[in-house]
């Protein structure tokens, strides 16, 4: 409604624009997209093998981390020398991303099928199919981002990989990936300093002199 007034009255077909300085309500913030898990990978993977399209739309999603309206006009066209280069939809062609294709995302482009401007082709229910009802193209995006970062990818990296700008978004994925590995490195040295207490609480000198049971000293004594 605020554009719409604002229009109107830009336009002079009002003199007073009422929802000027209406603020957007506030919104509980939710969790997003489910992001896809690895047993959802392996799930998918095993309904849907490489040799079918629904294989091409997954992984096209999963290995470029593509937004669902890009990934859709991904072609061989985009693509030089194994790279592949595409003004991004949501930025009205003002950021440009740069992705290698990967071996693996390349063995499914080569094994098909795929369209004759795009790679993916057609509309599909592959997740329903595979049993993930609440698995979505966003979803996949969000895998992508999170095993960039879990291999070490930075802030700028993953806007380069994934077309944000500033760092929000970026940094949602690295501090994730950072508390866990912390945690990880952590709870290893938790697990050394209580293994090395019990070393020394059950580690008992032994004695200099002959030991001998308590009846057999009585018979010699």
């Amino acid at each position: 409604m605020r554009g719409l007034f604002r229009w109107a009255k830009e336009a002079q077909h009002v003199t007073i624009n009422p929802a000027e300085g209406v603020k957007n309500p506030k919104r509980k913030r939710g969790p997003g997209f489910p992001v896809w898990t690895e047993d959802d990978a392996a799930t998918y993977d095993k309904r849907w093998p490489i040799g079918k399209k629904e294989r091409v739309w997954r992984d096209v999603l999963f290995y470029t981390g593509l937004r669902r309206g890009d990934a859709v006009r991904l072609g061989r066209q985009h693509v030089r020398d194994g790279i592949a280069t595409l003004r991004t939809e949501k930025s009205q062609g003002e950021i440009t991303v740069t992705l290698p294709i990967l071996p693996i995302l390349q063995r499914t482009l080569d094994a098909g099928p795929t369209g004759d401007l795009a790679f993916i082709c057609g509309k599909t229910e592959a997740c329903k199919a595979a049993g993930l009802d609440k698995r979505s193209a966003h979803g996949c995006r969000k895998i992508a981002a999170t095993r960039a970062a879990e291999a070490g990818a930075t802030v700028a990296q993953l806007n380069a990989i994934f077309g944000w700008s500033g760092t929000a978004m970026a940094s949602l994925y690295t501090e994730a990936a950072d508390r866990r590995r912390l945690a990880l490195e952590a709870m290893s040295k938790v697990q050394g300093a209580a293994k090395q207490q019990n070393e020394i609480a059950t580690s008992i000198p032994s004695p200099n002199h002959e030991v001998r049971a308590p009846a057999e000293k009585a018979q010699r004594n």
